[in-house]
């Protein structure tokens, strides 16, 4: 009932995750990903569990592939899962149960991951894969939406759209950016229009949280301050308008 796209950018070495479902708040249990070492999507009859276990253990240092071969024999239910991930050397791995509804599989290029169960066709996540490879020169995160929007123009959800959701992460377990439209009539376009909103000023700020290697994080508002405005008249000059809902964006 979904299909979803997960990727190791080869330049900056950041995992990200974009999934799209007739499926209420599909953002909240398929992305799963560990901050600079692998990313998981886990879907069809989901497992939750399927997520967080191959991500912790990825995360801890095994292969991708010898997780999800031990998660497959342990699991009576593993004919109904689908999951695929990246580990931390850029390696692919993944399932797709012989009992999840058609149409449904999995593709992979080098460092990227698509799948999809309950799709119009195979085209689905072969135009998904495609795209992402044509439009490297994108920064990652347009790069998924751009991937999942090919995907959704070859038939996408058999059944229609009603959420999505973009998570990506840099190198701690806290996401850089994550978005989510769970119950949307256009969910992809929502996503684009949440990553503008983004733009203005959060990730402004998720340039400078505190990480592993600098515990502190930037303290001084200075910079910060100086991007927001300097994107607030980029956005001005080049005539476009807010898209944010708030009447107030002072934080």
């Amino acid at each position: 009932m979904t299909y979803s796209i997960v990727a190791r950018d080869p330049e900056t070495g950041h995992y990200g995750v974009a999934v799209a479902s007739r499926f209420f708040a599909v953002g909240a249990l398929v992305p799963h990903i560990r901050g600079g070492t692998c990313a998981v999507a886990t879907q069809a009859f989901v497992s939750p569990i399927w997520g967080i276990e191959a991500a912790d253990r990825m995360a801890a240092g095994e292969a991708g592939a010898t997780v999800l071969a031990d998660m497959v024999a342990r699991d009576g239910g593993q004919a109904i899962r689908q999951i695929h991930m990246i580990d931390s050397t850029g390696a692919v791995a993944a399932h797709t149960g012989a009992n999840c509804v058609d149409w449904c599989g999995h593709v992979a290029g080098d460092a990227v991951s698509v799948a999809g169960n309950m799709l119009a066709g195979p085209a689905v996540i072969a135009e998904t894969l495609a795209a992402y490879q044509t439009h490297l020169h994108l920064r990652l995160a347009e790069r998924l939406m751009t991937a999942m929007e090919a995907g959704a123009a070859a038939g996408g959800d058999k059944r229609g759209t009603q959420s999505a959701a973009l998570v990506i992460h840099r190198t701690e377990d806290y996401p850089w950016l994550s978005i989510r439209a769970d119950d949307h009539p256009d969910p992809l376009a929502e996503l684009r229009r949440l990553h503008d909103v983004a733009q203005e000023r959060f990730l402004h700020v998720a340039e400078v949280m505190p990480t592993r290697a600098n515990f502190s994080g930037t303290t001084d508002r200075t910079g910060i301050d100086a991007a927001i405005a300097a994107e607030e008249a980029k956005r001005k000059a080049e005539g476009r308008v807010s898209r944010s809902f708030a009447t107030d964006l002072t934080t």
